[in-house]
């Protein structure tokens, strides 16, 4: 099987890890790559699960060192995705998925230019700070200025899905889980050239609605609940 090299990014808050969640008890033959980072744990997170925390001076080793694939310094903190994930899902045959921000995101698509780009949009405004207050206390988080900050940071980071090549608007979440595992079972069969059939037909037309230029009503309905910020972005 060809392996395919998936992305996606999201806002803090759009439910994008119960997506890849769900995506990888539902698909079978796809590598996740957990990434490494600085910043401590929060909550339950362990060590290898949500991610590999590691020392500062360990990160700026293995950056000199070339072992990732991306990386970058988010609110002091450093995030990457180690090139090991992608070389272990090739010598197995197997899709890679990696979870990264807008900025690991266009460095990989410089890399690698055929990668499969998805983006998941919360439904608006109002749904987003509800997830975020939530996500919040379930870390432990009390204070505001973390909460308005990271509704800041999705309000820029939301402009940014027009580097996508999918859009994912997380409403209800069977259907966007639905919606992603057409998008990955369509490329999957584009790179084995098979023969078309009904079942391929029906999640090429799922997937199809989720191309970036097929989705402009319901992403402008979600960026006019945030103010429209694409317009002032340019």
């Amino acid at each position: 099987m060809s392996a395919v090299l998936f992305i996606i990014s999201a806002p803090s808050g759009s439910g994008k890890s119960t997506l890849v969640h769900e995506l990888r008890s539902l698909v079978p033959h796809i590598d996740f790559s957990v990434s490494y980072t600085t910043r401590p744990p929060r909550g339950s997170e362990q060590d290898g699960h949500e991610y590999h925390f590691i020392s500062r001076e360990q990160f700026e080793r293995m950056i000199d060192a070339g072992a990732f694939l991306e990386h970058a310094e988010v609110f002091g903190h450093y995030y990457g995705t180690h090139r090991c994930y992608l070389d272990e899902a090739a010598k197995h045959g197997n899709d890679l998925l990696l979870d990264i921000d807008v900025q690991g995101a266009r460095q990989v698509r410089e890399k690698i230019p055929e990668a499969v780009s998805i983006f998941v949009l919360p439904p608006n405004r109002e749904i987003l700070e509800r997830r975020l207050r939530s996500r919040s206390r379930a870390e432990k988080v009390v204070s505001e200025e973390v909460i308005l900050r990271r509704l800041r940071t999705a309000t820029s980071e939301i402009v940014h899905y027009r580097e996508y090549g999918y859009i994912l608007v997380n409403d209800l979440l069977e259907q966007a889980v639905e919606e992603l595992k057409a998008i990955v079972l369509t490329e999957r069969w584009k790179m084995t050239g098979k023969t078309s059939s009904a079942d391929v037909a029906q999640l090429t037309a799922t997937a199809e609605r989720c191309r970036q230029q097929n989705s402009v009503d319901r992403v402008q309905k979600v960026l006019a609940s945030f103010g429209n910020p694409a317009a002032s972005a340019g």
